[in-house]
């Protein structure tokens, strides 16, 4: 086998990606504080095509040198919100129509692997801090909680992690009903 070169993989121009359909998906960053994983967080959402990201309390906003070093220019391709309450998202959000789902561990979670997506819906996920996770009152305000199956002896994982984890099994499902 060989590797692909950058050019024989067909990818989007950062022109094409602002006119791309965008997968009816939203992210909310509730306070992030790591630069690293912020851009992680753009990068895979450029990825999977993520309509937007509202970056919430004390997530930095781009430009950051810091953010880039992850990010690779995501930062760039990929609409973005600065709202200084995360509930300020949840609620525009629900305004908008959106189902708004935290990525937590809570009583009555959904596991991530019995997900079941709506095709006429719109979803918002929301990622909490790298130690608190997702603010309780936030929680309080979702539709529901998204928990990731783990096996081991850790209780969490980073936040670039799980944001990996749950965009690719989000896009997967949302990509199904555009292929019909």
């Amino acid at each position: 086998m060989r590797k692909l070169k950058i050019t024989e993989m067909n990818r989007l121009t950062v022109e094409e990606f602002k006119e791309a359909e965008k997968l009816p998906l939203v992210v909310i960053l509730d306070e992030v504080r790591s630069l690293h994983n912020i851009g992680a967080v753009f990068r895979t959402s450029d990825a999977f095509l993520v309509n937007r990201i509202y970056l919430c309390g004390i997530t930095a906003t781009p430009p950051h040198p810091e953010m880039h070093k992850t990010a690779l220019g995501a930062e760039n391709t990929v609409d973005w919100t600065y709202v200084k309450h995360t509930q300020e998202a949840v609620d525009e959000l629900h305004k908008e129509g959106y189902t708004v789902l935290a990525i937590e561990q809570c009583e009555g979670s959904t596991l991530l692997n019995d997900l079941v997506l709506d095709k006429d819906k719109k979803y918002a996920i929301v990622m909490g801090n790298e130690v608190k996770g997702v603010q309780q009152e936030v929680v309080n305000s979702c539709d529901g909680c998204i928990e990731i199956p783990q096996y081991g002896t850790k209780h969490s994982l980073n936040v670039s992690v799980t944001a990996g984890i749950v965009l690719w099994e989000f896009a997967n499902k949302l990509m199904q009903f555009r292929l019909g």
